[in-house]
């Protein structure tokens, strides 16, 4: 599958994020690309990612923002393929200050849309999140609106070649930001370790795996579908209970000694996550690692087979819910901690505070 990116020149919004930055990554080394231009509007990441990399001719890296629709006509002149991982994502700052939110998740997709066509980009592939569906905060509104433009923009494409798709998937362990770095703090400091509610679910992958599946969903692509990453489930208290059983000696101390405290969910959150919903369950079908929503509306000036490898059932009866499991046992949670070298982070670049705004 890696054959299929071989001497295409590929174009990275965000960069420097968890997910962007692993995409150069594995993009780099594994794919061997003829030309990767990097692009993020902050500065001092930007620069260290292209210390990282300065091995790699082919790679380019811009400061740039997707607000800026100009700049981004003119990057992606002679591109083959995009991924638009550029994104506003957390979900408190995006809650105070939603047009920016808008500017960037909206607006920016949209941007990305018109600058692709205007240069003939084979496809476009926009990473989105699972809190697009049934959205309660201004963030998961934002990428749900992504997801539409992307859909409406293949519908409404006139000719052959230019496809847009989404791609969407859950936590990314170990992300800046995550609850992972911030338990590991807590317990180096001897708690408390504070959990939102003992009962919360989410999907889990690690970024490695997330972004493999971002690649491939890549070549998969129809035109206006949202491909649904399978992901493993767990529950936020069994996550918690694991860290501070690895952890705890490691740092002097005795995890009975640890305290766990619960703070109540942040305003917009969910007790558990959703990844495909019910309404979208009428028009999906099941692949062996992801579910494909189909578009709502089909395309206006092409017909598009939607024919994938490895289709276990062309019809899903059952939203894909994190409340609904099955849950990944302390044991398997332990072993995937340490498979992916998540309890190995250097903690200092995380704060240990948890607080919820009012």
């Amino acid at each position: 599958m890696r054959d299929f990116f071989a001497d295409k020149r590929i174009l990275v919004t965000g960069a420097c994020g968890t997910v962007g930055r692993e995409l150069v990554h594995q993009l780099l080394m594994h794919c061997q690309p003829a030309e990767l231009i990097a692009l993020d509007n902050n500065e001092s990441e930007l620069f260290f990612l292209e210390q990282r990399f300065s091995d790699y001719k082919q790679a380019s890296f811009f400061l740039a923002d997707v607000r800026d629709r100009d700049k981004l006509c003119r990057k992606m002149k002679g591109v083959d393929i995009v991924f638009h991982c550029a994104a506003f994502k957390h979900v408190i700052l995006c809650e105070r200050s939603p047009f920016e939110a808008v500017r960037t998740n909206i607006v920016g997709v949209q941007n990305i849309i018109y600058a692709a066509c205007e240069n003939n980009v084979e496809r476009v592939i926009f990473t989105s999140s699972d809190k697009a569906v049934n959205p309660t905060n201004v963030m998961g509104t934002s990428k749900l609106m992504g997801e539409r433009l992307m859909t409406a923009a293949n519908a409404n494409f006139k000719g052959e070649g230019l496809i847009f798709i989404s791609t969407r998937f859950g936590n990314v362990l170990g992300s800046r930001g995550s609850v992972i770095p911030i338990f590991q703090q807590q317990i180096k400091k001897g708690g408390p370790l504070t959990l939102t509610e003992r009962d919360m679910t989410r999907f889990i992958m690690s970024i490695e795996q997330a972004v493999e599946l971002v690649i491939n969903s890549a070549e998969l692509a129809r035109g206006g579908e949202v491909f649904v990453t399978k992901m493993p489930i767990i529950r936020i208290a069994d996550l918690a209970m694991v860290m501070v059983e690895e952890l705890a000696p490691i740092y002097g101390h005795k995890p009975e000694d640890i305290e766990v405290v619960g703070m109540g969910r942040k305003s917009g959150e969910k007790l558990y996550e959703e990844l495909m919903s019910q309404e979208e369950t009428r028009r999906a079908m099941e692949l062996k690692k992801y579910f494909v929503v189909l578009p709502a509306f089909r395309g206006i000036y092409r017909n598009i087979d939607y024919d994938y490898p490895d289709i276990l059932s062309s019809t899903v009866n059952r939203p894909y819910v994190s409340e609904e499991g099955p849950f990944m046992s302390k044991a398997e949670l332990k072993l995937f901690l340490r498979e992916n070298n998540l309890l190995q982070q250097r903690v200092e670049e995380h704060p240990a505070e948890r607080y919820w705004p009012e």
